[in-house]
């Protein structure tokens, strides 16, 4: 029997209705793609995060979770425009995911109930997570060693919780914080005047106020004297291995009665010091994870005063006791603005000095007398060339830190003054942060390069290594806000203020200050090479000069000086295993990790999707299959797809979703002269650009595994009939491109808008699958991860499943990187299976490269080195 089909007819009325609808489909289809391209640069940011160099605070945190969430939930409205309760099962995954990265980004540290304040004869280092680490460790060395310590108290971490909840300073601190850019150091200048101004003028709860008044009475009665205190610091993660915030909060010292509350409340808001602001944000550590207990010291009338290392910080080998004293209290030494003693001791049973260097000590810091805060007073000329520890006095020390080390197991890093009755008290103690190892061999010394100039020699090296930059001199405080990232800090005085730009400067250079200083120990933890001790250091370098920092060596050289045997470099900025981190790192599982890879697969479902990126991967799969069922499901030859007809054996079809065509095309084919899509035919241009030869040889084991494969997945049978064979669709409009490939044995996921917008332009390429087993494949996909990061795209690779993006690039380069991608598709085909050859992989690569850079690059103006 014959059948006659009568084609359909199309009136006028319904192709206008059809045209409206498919403008309607088409503009959330345009969204949908946007809110995919920020998500997808969103997990790009997230990515490049966890695998950089650059600190990141809880505000990137926060601010990229908002930014996906918002955009993964409009795709997932998009959808349901494009196909109404078809895809209903995926509101539920997205607020599970959801839920999810919540739970994770609402996890805060417990704080302990405790009473508002707690005597220091009450505290040891079980109370750390009440009392912070320094004031803590005090009270071990007091209560468990029976040390001498400063009598005292403090006010816990649930009192400063509770000041700042009762009295609505978590809401607005959290706000302003959040609001905050943290990359703008003038930003964060501001943000830190406003919380330290909004802490000072808020009233404390009364409770609270009557407990630090009392604690004063009972210890004023304890003293059985007039009483004088210093108000210090005691943060949670404070006084910790490779975090020690050493000067980066604030102390009030010799506060009388009158005092005791404007004190506390100034030490809690030095929590929002610019440098601690900074030095936070570089190491990781979210604002919550900090709260801020404060200890109160009976001051100690210092006669000298310093710091005492049980090692040597700058040298591993090195096992001596290292002493730094001065003249009254310890200020001096901590802050670098005058020379120290240093002594060297040794290790024995009754330690002796094995090195002395005594300094000119013109000035001394103590308390004042009548009057809070302290007083700087000219040493006697007689006693100012003087050492400032007898002998006794220096075995003794460093008879107690040796102990100390021995008991906490690692060397200690301890602050210390002598009383007028020449017994020693302890006023805090920490583990001491090594680094490096202190010295170049003599080989490398002897060999540097003749031309090197030397612009300094000498001073002492308060952190080892070396580094170049260009030289900035600080002057005030304010110069913190114009230094350069990479710049060399050269400045008159170690001061701790300059520590926060420790994350940002190559190398330091003081003309005063030593070893023992808080800025040495911070730039020591930021591994950043530090001289100290150069006495006209801010006259022979000028601002702006490049110079090479040897801190070992103690030499800073003329421009950029590659050192024998020594690695040069700008430091350590990593905060990998900081909180923050370690908080992006959890969240981020329910964001990157990408599970439903095949669309063909019938695991491919809304219930199995279990990240944003198995969301969007979703979404973006069904809204092209939506956009493409609309032209098939109905008669509406304007708007379906048409195949493309070239003198290519592949099949390829053209759906054009608004202007991609430069004229209307009747009929079921269409040519490349009547494409408009400009990434379309840069795309073209590279896959047209060479002639494929073939796949490429196989040896047998090659062989073998094409066959096992072919045998274990049909769709991969050669000869057959297979949807890897098909489906290769192009959506286009003018400027943008959308392709589905199913080419050989492996499927590709082309997406691009190329515009004269340069901020709107982007490629997207996903890559997977192949012929080979998943060694061969996996092998193949970083060979052409390789090619493309040579070319600026940014590459994830995870097993066979290859992930490029380039963006905001402008349009002459966009239009080439599509063209790569063009060339790529063609001919990678089948390369699989010979990636276990190196010789022939290193053929295909050197083949590559020459088309690529001979046949779509501009050989004068884009090389690059495969």
């Amino acid at each position: 029997m014959v059948r006659f089909f009568k084609k359909k007819v199309v009136d006028e009325k319904e192709a206008e209705r059809l045209r409206l609808a498919f403008k309607g489909r088409y503009r959330h289809f345009k969204l949908l793609l946007n809110a995919n391209n920020q998500a997808l640069q969103i997990m790009a940011d997230i990515e490049h995060a966890l695998h950089g160099r650059d600190a990141f605070g809880m505000a990137f945190v926060r601010d990229r979770c908002t930014a996906i969430s918002v955009n993964v939930l409009r795709m997932i409205k998009s959808l349901e425009n494009l196909a109404p309760g078809k895809y209903a099962g995926l509101m539920p995954r997205f607020d599970a995911v959801n839920r999810e990265v919540n739970n994770v980004l609402s996890a805060k540290p417990v704080i302990p109930d405790s009473p508002p304040v707690l005597s220091l004869s009450e505290i040891d280092r079980a109370a750390t997570s009440q009392v912070g680490g320094k004031m803590a460790m005090l009270g071990e060395l007091k209560n468990k060693l029976r040390l001498k310590v400063p009598e005292g108290f403090a006010v816990t971490t649930r009192a400063y919780e509770r000041f700042f909840m009762e009295t609505g300073l978590r809401d607005e601190v959290n706000r302003l914080v959040q609001s905050a850019d943290l990359e703008d150091v003038e930003a964060l200048h501001v943000l830190s005047v406003r919380i330290r101004q909004l802490i000072v003028q808020t009233p404390l709860p009364e409770d609270i106020s009557g407990a630090i008044r009392s604690a004063w009475l009972a210890l004023e009665t304890r003293t059985g004297s007039p009483l004088t205190v210093a108000v210090r610091s005691s943060a949670l993660n404070e006084d910790t291995m490779g975090s020690s915030f050493a000067g980066q909060y604030h102390s009030e010292l010799n506060v009388g009665r009158e005092d005791l509350l404007d004190a506390y409340k100034t030490v809690v808001a030095g929590k929002y010091n610019l440098q601690a602001i900074i030095y936070r944000l570089n190491r990781g550590l979210r604002d919550e994870d900090i709260p801020m207990a404060v200890g109160y010291l009976q001051m100690v009338d210092a006669v000298a005063g310093g710091v005492a290392y049980s090692r040597n910080p700058i040298s591993r080998e090195d096992d001596a006791v290292y002493i730094n004293s001065a003249w009254g209290l310890p200020k001096a030494v901590v802050d670098g603005s005058i020379p120290c003693d240093l002594f060297v001791m040794s290790r024995e049973a009754e330690p002796r000095s094995v090195r002395e260097e005594i300094q000119w000590k013109p000035v001394k810091y103590y308390g004042c007398t009548g009057d809070s805060g302290l007083c700087r007073k000219a040493v006697d000329k007689s006693e100012a060339g003087k050492p400032s520890l007898e002998e006794k006095q220096r075995s003794d020390l460093a008879k107690i830190v040796l102990h100390l080390e021995k008991y906490f197991g690692g060397p200690q890093d301890l602050e210390w003054a002598t009383g007028p009755d020449g017994d020693l008290y302890l006023l805090q103690c920490r583990p001491l942060f090594e680094s490096g190892d202190g010295s170049l061999s003599s080989a490398a010394a002897s060999s540097m390069p003749e031309t090197a100039e030397v612009v300094i020699k000498g001073g002492v090296t308060a952190s080892p290594g070396a580094a170049f930059g260009k030289v900035f001199i600080l002057e005030k405080h304010a110069d913190i806000l114009r230094f350069p990232k990479g710049g060399v800090m050269v400045a008159r005085q170690a001061l701790p203020v300059w520590a926060a730009l420790m994350g940002r400067a190559s190398a330091v250079v003081t003309a005063r200050g030593g070893i023992a200083g808080h800025l040495a120990s911070v730039a020591r933890e930021f591994k950043v090479p530090a001289l100290f001790g150069v006495a006209d250091a801010a006259d022979k370098l000028k601002a702006g000069d490049l110079v090479t920092v040897d801190a070992d060596n103690r030499t800073v050289y003329v421009g950029r000086i590659l050192i024998p045997d020594k690695k040069i470099d700008p430091g350590g900025r990593s905060i990998e295993n900081s909180p923050v981190y370690n908080l992006l790192k959890a969240v981020g599982k329910w964001i990157t990790p990408l599970h439903l890879l095949d669309p063909d697969d019938r695991r491919f479902i809304p219930e199995n999707c279990r990240t944003y990126h198995d969301i969007t991967r979703f979404v973006h799969e069904k809204s092209v299959f939506e956009m493409f069922a609309f032209g098939k499901d109905h008669n509406f030859i304007e708007r379906s797809g048409k195949q493309l007809y070239h003198n290519v054996p592949m099949q390829w079809w053209v759906l054009n979703l608004d202007d991609g065509f430069r004229q209307a095309v009747t009929g079921k084919y269409v040519s490349l002269k009547d494409i408009a899509s400009v990434p379309m035919l840069a795309f073209w241009k590279g896959f047209a650009a060479v002639p494929w030869d073939g796949p490429p040889s196989l040896d047998r084991k090659g062989f073998m595994s094409v066959m096992f494969q072919s045998t274990t997945n049909p769709d991969l049978v050669t000869g057959l009939r297979s949807r890897y064979t098909e489906q290769n669709y192009f959506m286009i409009s003018k400027n943008f491109c959308s392709l589905n490939s199913r080419l050989g044995y492996h499927f590709s996921i082309l997406e691009s808008l190329i515009s004269e917008r340069t901020l709107e332009n982007y490629v997207s390429f996903q890559f997977k699958g192949g012929a080979a087993d998943a060694g061969r494949r996996i092998l193949r996909a970083e060979f052409i991860g390789e090619i493309l990061q040579a070319y600026g795209f940014w590459v994830t690779i995870r097993e066979d499943h290859l992930s490029a993006r380039i963006r905001e690039e402008d349009e002459t380069h966009m239009k080439k990187r599509m063209a790569i991608l063009g060339y790529l598709t063609l001919h990678t085909r089948q390369l699989d299976m010979i990636m276990s050859n190196p010789d022939r992989v290193a053929f295909y690569r050197s083949r590559i490269k020459k088309d690529i850079e001979e046949y779509i690059l501009d050989p004068l103006s884009e090389t690059c080195t495969l």
